[in-house]
């Protein structure tokens, strides 16, 4: 069988036991790794199980440990009130005039260690309550500016399960991802802030009841003090600490590889030891704002590991689809192919995120198949530019399509109340808005800067 048909019957299987039959992602991805084997005539068939194992076991050992590292760090932020405590420090440089923006601000900076979702759970309620001290109105501005700031660094800034699978699928140094993503991230924001507020302006739709909690919890919620809150700075204490020591030994490796700074910064910037110790922060942030004993502090961090879970699952099973891929020889196939048509490879990266978003729902699922089909292709016919931008493309691409397929969709429309047509008209709009520009910026840094 040729690797370009193996390639379509397993993007094929994985639709169908997705979408059709609404199998979980986890065990699509195991299922079709597993068909990718029996059908390729490269893998001895007495070998297929194994590999597979072998190649999903790589990933866990690789990314296991950041993943359920960064879910214990967002879980301990929303408790210990961390999170709520930036927001409104936002909300205070910037002035109420611009309110919104500093939404957007809290997004963009919860969503690198907190899943997206997540964090639209925990901002909706102040979206809510600003909308009421403005008299029920820029509802949408508010509830549109979360996702701006949110959805950009979950697709584009580790240690999200996204980028994060991608950057090792990839072989991308992490630190780099972290430092590329953050600048395609942050015009993305912007231009997706700018369409909330015309789309706010356009459709003029009022705050309405939602599941949740009640106008007048929410007018406490916007009177509580802040001393009831942690410091700011001890708030993104564990925010900050993973990415300033990951990117130090990104930078220390760059500058001076064989000396000793180097030696200390690759020991303390091992992604996993950055998130266990950025990990640890938050569990004594937790534990000390609420006075807490180490058993009290057990059931938020069981909590945490066991949502985490299912990612590390669904991560590591999307990682043994793409190996098996590549052991199919699918890799070089689609290397001559985009050879003899001349078809770019990042064009190629962002329309395979587009198809796998708009089939498959998760962006998550969306970005970690595309970069295994996307790394034999590249080590087949490298491009003149630094991969990292492929990466970038694909995080682009893994926003736009957003329907009802897609859990975050109905997160938002239940959250805020909209219906189905409205939720499309905002939050799947604002999305292409935000995929589009982030592809515009990778293009542009890819001319610009191809060496990075």
């Amino acid at each position: 069988m040729h690797p370009l048909l193996n390639l379509a019957i397993a993007v094929a299987v994985v639709f169908i036991l997705i979408i059709r039959l609404k199998l979980n992602a986890f065990l699509a991805l195991i299922g079709a790794a597993i068909f990718i084997g029996i059908l390729s005539p490269q893998i001895p068939i007495e070998k297929v199980v194994g590999e597979v194992g072998t190649r999903f076991g790589n990933i866990v050992g690789r990314i296991g440990i950041a993943i359920a590292m960064a879910a214990i760090i967002g879980q301990c932020l929303m408790e210990s009130g961390a999170a709520d405590k930036i927001t409104r420090r936002f909300v205070a440089f910037l002035g109420e005039k611009y309110s919104s923006l500093s939404i957007v601000a809290s997004g963009y900076i919860l969503s690198i260690p907190v899943f997206h979702d997540t964090v639209f759970y925990l901002l909706i309620p102040l979206a809510r309550a600003m909308s009421v001290r403005a008299g029920g109105r820029h509802f949408v501005l508010y509830a549109l500016s979360i996702a701006a700031g949110g959805s950009a660094t979950h697709v584009f800034v580790p240690p999200t399960p996204g980028p994060l699978a991608m950057a090792e699928t990839l072989n991308i140094d992490l630190g780099l991802v972290i430092i590329v993503g953050i600048v395609v991230a942050l015009p993305a924001s912007i231009c997706g802030w700018f369409y909330a507020q015309f789309i706010d302006r356009k459709l003029n739709l009022p705050l309405r009841e939602a599941p949740g909690l009640s106008l007048a919890e929410l007018e406490e919620i916007a009177t509580k003090p802040e001393s009831e809150l942690p410091g700011f700075w001890a708030s993104l204490a564990p925010i900050l600490l993973p990415v300033i020591l990951i990117t130090s030994n990104t930078v220390a490796g760059t500058v001076d590889p064989e000396g000793p700074f180097f030696q200390v910064t690759e020991f303390l910037g091992n992604p996993s030891l950055a998130l266990i110790l950025s990990a640890a922060v938050s569990m004594w942030l937790l534990a000390h704002h609420r006075r807490w004993s180490l058993k009290q502090l057990a059931k938020p961090v069981e909590h945490a590991i066991g949502s985490a879970g299912m990612i590390i699952l669904i991560t590591a099973g999307g990682g043994a689809f793409g190996g098996m891929l590549q052991a199919a020889g699918v890799g070089d196939s689609l290397g001559q192919v985009a050879r003899d048509f001349g078809i770019p490879l990042m064009a190629m990266a962002f329309c395979l995120a587009v198809l796998f978003k708009i089939a498959v729902g998760s962006a998550t699922v969306c970005m970690i198949t595309t970069a295994s089909i996307m790394a034999p292709l590249i080590t087949a016919a490298p491009p003149p530019y630094h991969p990292v931008y492929i990466l970038m493309m694909i995080g682009a691409g893994s926003l736009v399509g957003v329907w009802m397929n897609d859990s975050g969709f109905w997160v938002f429309r239940t959250m805020t109340g909209l219906s189905e047509v409205e939720t499309l008209q905002t939050k799947s709009a604002l999305l292409v808005i935000l995929g589009l520009t982030a592809m515009v910026v990778c293009v542009i840094l890819s001319r610009l800067v191809p060496v990075v």
